[in-house]
């Protein structure tokens, strides 16, 4: 994740302590220094809409193998012992697990942050305040446009009314949402109106992410923004982003999944304000870029351990027969220690571009789905040749 309004007005968040911070630049494993990764557990495949980019190909039934609740409980132990700091529960649609908020109570028990990615169709006023009483720290809600065009995305009209009233009766239960929306030229010309909805709606966070090409996203593939198109997304975000600030409208603005924003963010820092450019490097570098495999991981509703949510194709092992901190630690996995020492094998433009040190080779699921090599360049890096050359 790139804080994009942590980078442009300073502002504090929680995830800004594991996303900027001298003990997380050099971690194999984790988030920072004695700590495990952010973990996402995928805890059920199925999902009461249909969504065209699904990452997770998304069913209505749940898989005959799902993690049952003991197993659920089992697994959470498990990121406890491993010191954890968030788990985010995904799906498919997790409000679909009849168990879910004992998952996520029980979750908190331990000490762990439960987050949770939703369609937010299903938030009824009764969910939020169950939210609330058992801890959930923060809701997101996956919005691809306002009105029909996010029902086209999501294959069911009045998803949005739907979503919307979800994070309304968050909002008025005094739980922390906010809005997950995926960048492709299908709604790329709706980014103005997030923002205004951002603004109208009071809600307090957004989360851009770029395309990735896994499940049902890969049919999608040809239809990622083209670089010129990034570029100006972009430069549109950073500009509602400093809008809000400048107002005195508190927002924390994101981005993921492509780090290439960070590059970009800080060469057009670099044009107009040269001492905030120096502080946006100096927290990109305590980042480190992509930490897939490092400081992110993935358990999917089998209970399969993944590098992160968008790579279920490659697999380590699995939390029924061995605990998770033993899977991520193992070096025997060729591709998880690949993922933490990456630079050495990575290939065309990603080995010679010299801000590896801020962006550590982009997001790999790409680059194999596009080149069938896991360490080829990632397509979606939308800088110049003499961008990442000239120095």
């Amino acid at each position: 994740m790139i804080s994009i309004s942590k980078l442009l007005c300073e502002t504090e968040n929680y995830g800004d302590s594991l996303r900027y911070s001298q003990a997380a630049r050099g971690q194999e494993h984790g988030t920072v220094a004695g700590r495990g990764p952010v973990v996402v557990w995928n805890c059920t495949r199925a999902c009461n809409l249909h969504c065209v980019h699904c990452y997770a190909s998304a069913s209505q039934g749940r898989h005959a193998r799902e993690l049952d609740t003991g197993e659920g409980k089992r697994l959470l132990d498990d990121l406890a012992t491993f010191n954890v700091p968030v788990i985010l529960f995904s799906g498919g649609e997790p409000l679909l697990r009849p168990d879910f908020f004992e998952l996520a109570g029980y979750a908190a028990s331990l000490g762990l942050r439960s987050t949770i990615s939703t369609n937010g169709t299903l938030i009824t006023p009764e969910v939020a305040r169950h939210f609330r009483s058992i801890g959930v720290g923060y809701v997101g809600v996956s919005l691809d446009g306002t009105g029909a065009v996010n029902d086209r995305f999501r294959g069911r009209p009045g998803a949005f009314e739907a979503a919307l009233a979800g994070i309304r009766h968050c909002l008025q239960a005094g739980v922390r949402v906010g809005l997950r929306f995926t960048i492709n030229r299908r709604n790329y010309d709706q980014l103005p109106a997030i923002f205004d909805l951002l603004e109208q709606e009071n809600i307090p966070r957004a989360c851009f992410y770029h395309l990735v090409y896994s499940g049902r996203g890969k049919a999608m593939q040809n239809e990622d923004l083209t670089h010129v198109q990034s570029r100006q997304a972009l430069d549109l975000i950073m500009e509602r982003t400093l809008d809000f600030h400048h107002r005195g409208i508190a927002k924390e603005i994101l981005t993921v999944d492509n780090h290439a924003d960070g590059v970009y963010l800080y060469l057009k820092l670099l044009e107009r304000d040269p001492e905030g450019a120096r502080r946006a490097y100096e927290l990109l570098s305590m980042n480190g870029g992509n930490r897939t495999g490092i400081a992110i991981a993935a358990v999917d509703w089998e209970g399969n351990v993944h590098p992160d949510q968008f790579t279920l194709n490659h697999s380590f092992g699995n939390v029924r027969d061995r605990k998770f901190g033993d899977i991520w630690t193992d070096p025997g996995q060729p591709v998880l220690a690949g993922l933490k020492n990456r630079q050495p094998l990575l290939k065309g433009r990603c080995a010679r571009c010299r801000w590896l040190k801020i962006c550590n080779g982009n997001f790999r699921s790409r680059a194999e789905a596009v080149y069938q090599d896991f360490w080829a360049e990632d397509p979606a890096c939308y800088l110049t040749d003499e961008e990442i050359q000239a120095g």
